[in-house]
């Protein structure tokens, strides 16, 4: 079956070939032969029209050919098919097309009428119109009779031309239709041919359409002939018009005249009538303006009876328009007028609100400091917890050391509310006038700190760099309240500038110092704005876009050609289920070398350019979101690095402060998000590890990029990737350069140095005792560099407060009982109890002194303010000179009797001073001879002048009024931030409560999981070991030569001791009673040298740390890790 298919294809193959080839020879009969073979297996195929095969066919080819550029071309079988068929339909349709003809024709002699309309639509397909019969009959006569007859001999064929190229022959007598021309006939060319006839056909619809079209809008064509009519008159009219204005002249002149002789006449004669009527015409005005005076009137006060409610409103309005202008003076104007100053001199009253808010917001500050304070503990504890479950889980320390931890953990915040309660009721701040003293020196010492930093930017490079960072990171911050409102923000800020600028000047040598090392502010200002206060700023400049990243299943970014690699032919195998004949292990250029590798490297560097920009995005859309602290410093650190390398350039100092901004602050908390609080973590949970190479690898490129490094080097093979890098080193110096454009903090905080004498509240600190003790023995310690005049403020505070107190004297006799077994640890825990401090100068102006001319300003200030809100006046002379009135004085009176039952309501932190009190209850009187004395002092000292008529304290009372506005709206939103502060640490101590009980969890577990196994060992959870049967376990001592040791490679070497020496030394090393703990005594020539404590945990945390090498005896190098080893082999069969 398959053979005879394959035969007959075979067959039609050869039967195409036969045709095409009788194509080309242009024979009708030889292709028609061909096409009527059988193996052609072709339908439809007529004989009759084998010319018109060949004509078609033959052009068919040849246009295949043309398109093909090929003349070897051949028609297939489909083509030949298809050409059968159309030619069979052009006959088909050229024969219709001819009887319609004739027969139009044939009906035009015969002078018949009636068949052309069927005709026309059945022969020839026209879409003609009824109406229009006789019309299409009469037209076509007298196109035919148009027609001339060249001769009596016409033959009865007529001749058509099918698809504009093929003739086609038709007899009108025998209707016998033929494609080859009649041999010796000529076409009848009497007769309108198919195209004529249409033609006229179309012509006659097309007239007849337009006819109806004209009829059905004949109501339009009215209106175009009536705007058309419209446009003339138009025209005609204007021409008239600009005929009268060329004569508008006369035409006035004219009429002025005839106007003029009217109203002359009208006059003389209405004269002549009032002439004689003067009296009765004076007696009608009168009466009349009476009437209209009273209408008017009584129209006006009904006018204003039925608008009261309006009238309010704009008196109101006005009043309010007049007071927003008197307050836009008293802000804005130089020289505020003494009548605008009294209009706004209750602005400076303290309210019960203003009360409230003060107590709120010293409440959730306290709560906000000892929070982070309770939260960095638990963080470090946590911490510690952590390394030691790790150690832990390698067998690296015992599990009753975890528990202990742990129980410890668990135990800290029970016991501190006792702890503080204790101290408040029997320690330093106990109602006794011995501990009242005390605590009022140490107010005064840490105020005096606080406020003047010089003394702790000094104090701090005093100290080794361990005890410096330590105390900047509990005493400093702690000191200033963590910067929890604007004037301990300010004041830390000022400390910062004050000792990054002694640091710039006293250590820094070279300018890329600051780079290549750890300035010690630095560090602290980072810190400190990565902690509480900027965590969150940090987490809404950055938690957006890397949890985009983190998010991004698909993104797997690999810039390393080894890993890029090793993975490639990883996945070969794993794809073959064979191994590779490649090399695992190669250098970067023999990575670089295969293609695969390249091209990855390439999809990896196009992916982290995007992930890139959108960081940069992220970072430079976000510069209002950065911390001012931050900010300023970057300032005052550039601008220090200029004042002392004026030749380094702008970009070498920009670089500087780049490697603060990003570097050292942003970069960190991209690298690990988890670790600065950037993304929520749930406890246990970790980064997967590609999605820490990706963000490490756009830390990587922000890194250069900010530093404006390119890469070169090991790094050559993301050299495609410097054009960008320079390009964002550019968008990184102009963000840098807009970081430093900040206002100075006095203009930010609108703070001054004696800010606090107007306050309303005084500044309140939270320190542990142990931080007072250690801030008072440091300040004793370094004294003599800190504070080197002898008639220094801090020698005079320090010398009242004596030698340091330990910590039962803060805490008061019988805190702890003399007989305790525990009272050293139990002392060094109370140590950390916190007790609060309201700190205050102890230099504030007395009575009958005038040393502190800004202290006499302000005491001044409050005096004029209380009696130019009794007594009016236009200057402050005119006020001072002028008597009061005996209703002045009931009205200051009552003044200051107000103000007494307000003092008497005020809490004690916030009264002012005693002096300040006092002046205030002065009659009027003495208040204004006090105020001239004080103007006297202060014009000798050059603040004020008699000339202006003390018009600068009159400016600095309207600066007070402002300044008490602005601090009311900072106070409003410090509220808020607290609050917000607060909710955050609130999560934040959840967290670590929640790992809290994570940790806990598993050490029940690996308790558990203890008990049920048959050890030796069981372990207590007072953390002591007992031994199966209750039976000590046997101490075995080892006993090492040091010459063993060196050649085990435990002992590196002994300082003034020869290798040769090392055999004369025995090490003797004996394990405690508590696991873990060794005694290691060396001997030399069998007299025993030295011993020394050494405890397991200890090593272990050096091991975690990275010390590789410790020092024994102050002389013995040891290998801390070959130590480790050697002590698990030996004690604990490890």
């Amino acid at each position: 079956m398959v053979t005879m298919q394959i035969q007959e294809e075979n067959e039609r193959i050869i039967a195409v070939g036969h045709i095409n080839e009788a194509i080309d020879q242009g024979n009708p009969e030889k292709t028609l032969e061909a096409l009527l073979l059988p193996t052609a297996k072709l339908q439809d195929v007529r004989p009759v029209n084998a010319r018109h095969y060949q004509d078609v066919l033959y052009h068919a080819k040849a246009q295949k050919c043309k398109e093909s550029q090929d003349e070897s071309e051949l028609l297939w079988l489909d083509e030949i098919q298809k050409g059968i068929s159309d030619a069979n339909n052009n006959i088909k349709e050229a024969a219709i097309l001819a009887v319609g003809i004739s027969m139009i024709n044939k009906s035009l002699e015969k002078g018949d009428s009636q068949p052309i309309l069927m005709i026309l639509q059945s022969q020839f397909g026209l879409r003609v119109i009824p109406e229009c019969a006789e019309t299409y009959f009469r037209n076509l006569s007298e196109a035919k009779n148009l027609k001339t007859v060249e001769g009596f001999n016409e033959s009865p064929w007529i001749k058509l031309v099918m698809k504009n190229m093929y003739d086609y022959y038709y007899n009108a007598e025998t209707e016998e239709g033929t494609c080859v021309a009649p041999e010796g006939v000529v076409p009848k060319t009497s007769w309108l041919t198919g195209e004529e006839i249409q033609s006229i056909v179309g012509q006659v619809t097309a007239d007849y359409n337009r006819e109806q079209l004209w009829l059905a809008n004949e109501s339009l064509i009215v209106q175009l002939q009536a705007r058309a009519r419209g446009f003339l008159v138009r025209k005609n009219y204007q021409e008239r018009k600009a005929y009268l204005q060329n004569q508008e002249p006369s035409a006035i002149k004219i009429q002025a005249f005839w106007k003029g002789f009217k109203q002359r006449k009208s006059y003389v004669d209405r004269l002549k009538v009032l002439q004689g009527n003067v009296a009765a015409i004076v007696k009608i005005q009168s009466w009349v303006k009476m009437w209209l005076a009273k209408r008017a009137y009584r129209k006006r006060l009904q006018y204003f009876k039925d608008h009261n409610d309006e009238i309010v409103k704009i008196q109101a309005f006005l009043r309010a328009n007049k007071a927003r202008e008197d307050y836009r003076i008293l802000i804005g104007a130089e020289n505020p007028p003494l009548t605008v100053l009294r209009k706004f001199a209750y602005l400076l009253d303290q309210s019960d609100l203003d009360f409230q808010e003060e107590l709120e917001v010293t409440r959730l500050r306290e709560e906000v400091v000892t929070k982070i304070r309770s939260n960095q503990q638990l963080e470090k504890d946590l911490n510690l917890m952590d390394i030691k479950i790790g150690l832990l889980v390698k067998n690296r320390i015992t599990l009753q050391d975890v528990v202990l931890h742990s129980k410890k953990l668990n135990k800290k915040s029970k016991s501190q509310l006792e702890e503080m309660v204790m101290v408040d009721k029997q320690g330093i701040k106990g109602l006794s006038k011995e501990r009242r003293k005390k605590l009022e020196a140490y107010q005064h010492l840490f105020y005096l700190l606080q406020t003047n930093p010089m003394y702790l930017a000094k104090l701090i490079f005093q100290m080794p760099q361990n005890k410096s960072t330590k105390f900047m990171d509990t005493v400093i911050f702690t000191l200033y309240n963590y910067a929890s409102n604007q004037r301990e923000e300010y004041l830390l800020l000022k400390l910062f500038k004050t000792a990054l600028e002694e640091e710039i000047n006293s250590k820094v040598d070279q300018i890329q110092d600051i780079v290549t090392g750890n300035p010690t502010v630095i560090k602290m200002v980072v810190s400190f704005n990565r902690g509480a206060r900027g965590q969150n700023t940090l987490r809404q400049l950055l938690a957006p876009v890397v949890k985009e990243i983190m998010e991004d299943k698909s993104l797997i970014i690999n810039t390393s050609p080894v890993n890029v690699y090793k993975s490639w032919v990883n996945q070969l195998e794993m794809q073959s289920g064979e191994a590779s004949k490649l090399p695992y292990d190669v250098t970067t250029e023999q990575a670089l070398t295969h293609t695969e590798v390249v091209n990855k490297l390439e999809s990896s560097i196009q992916s982290l350019r995007a992930v890139t920009d959108k960081v940069l995005t992220s970072i430079f859309s976000s510069l209002n979101m950065m911390p001012y602290g931050m900010r300023y410093i970057a300032k005052v650190l550039k601008s220090s690095l200029h004042e002392k390398f004026p030749d380094a350039t702008e970009d070498e100092l920009l670089k500087i402060v780049g490697n603060l901004l990003y570097y050292r602050y942003m970069n960190p908390a991209i690298v690990a998000p988890d670790g600065f609080d950037i993304i929520d973590m749930t406890a246990g949970g970790q980064i997967h590890p590609d999605q820490r190479r990706n963000l490490g690898c756009v830390a990587k490129v922000l890194q250069h990029a900010a530093s404006n490094k390119l890469f070169e080097g090991e790094s050559e093979h993301l050299s495609s990737m410097n054009t960008y890098l320079s390009q964002t080193y550019q968008k990184f110096r102009n963000f840098f350069q807009a970081a430093c454009d900040v206002p100075e903090p006095e203009e930010k905080f609108n703070i001054d140095e004696y800010s606090d004498m107007v306050t309303l509240s005084k500044p309140v600190i939270y320190i542990s005792i142990e931080e007072i003790i250690n801030t008072h023995s440091l300040l004793l310690e370094h004294q003599d560099a800190i504070a080197a005049e002898p008639n220094d403020l801090l020698n005079e505070l320090l010398e009242g407060l004596g030698p340091v107190p330990d910590v039962e004297s803060f805490l008061g006799e019988g805190a702890v009982d003399p007989n305790d077994p525990n009272r050293e640890s139990t002392l060094t825990q109370l140590a950390k109890t916190e007790i609060s401090l309201s700190l205050t100068s102890k230099y504030e102006l007395r009575e009958g002194e005038d040393q502190d001319l800004k202290s006499l300003m302000i005491k001044t200030k409050r005096l004029i303010v209380d009696v130019i809100r009794t007594q009016p006046g236009d200057t402050l002379l005119e006020i001072l000179e002028t008597p009061a009135t005996a209703q002045q004085e009931s009205e200051h009176l009552k003044l200051v009797e107000k103000r007494a039952i307000l003092n008497s309501k005020t809490p004690e932190k916030m009264k002012p001073s005693q002096s300040i009190f006092e002046d205030g209850q002065l009659p009027i009187e003495q208040k204004k001879r006090k105020i001239q004395r004080n103007l006297r002092t202060l014009e000798q000292a050059g603040l004020v002048s008699s000339e202006t008529k003390y018009q600068e304290i009159i400016n600095e009372i309207a600066k007070d009024i402002r300044n008490q506005r602005r601090y009311r709206h900072h106070r409003k939103a410090e509220l808020v931030k607290l609050q917000q502060t607060l909710n955050a640490l609130n999560s934040k101590t959840a967290f670590y409560e929640e790992q809290i009980n994570y940790y806990n969890t598993y050490i029940k577990t690996c308790l558990d999981n203890l008990t049920r196994k048959n050890s030796r060992r069981s372990i207590k959870l007072d953390g002591k070991e007992e031994v199966k049967g209750s039976k000590k376990l046997k101490q075995v001592s080892l006993k090492y030569t040091a010459a063993r040791l060196h050649e085990k490679g435990v002992i590196l070497e002994i300082e003034d001791l020869q290798t040769n020496q090392f055999k004369n030394v025995m090490f003797d090393i004996t394990p405690g009673e508590e696991v873990g703990d060794f005694e290691i005594k060396a001997k030399f020539l069998g007299v025993e040298m030295e011993k020394v404590q050494l405890h397991f945990q200890d090593l272990l945390q050096m091991q975690y740390e990275g010390v590789a090498v410790m020092k024994m005896f102050d002389k013995a190098k040891v290998n801390v890790n070959l130590l480790i080893f050697l002590l698990n082999k030996k004690f604990y069969g490890k």
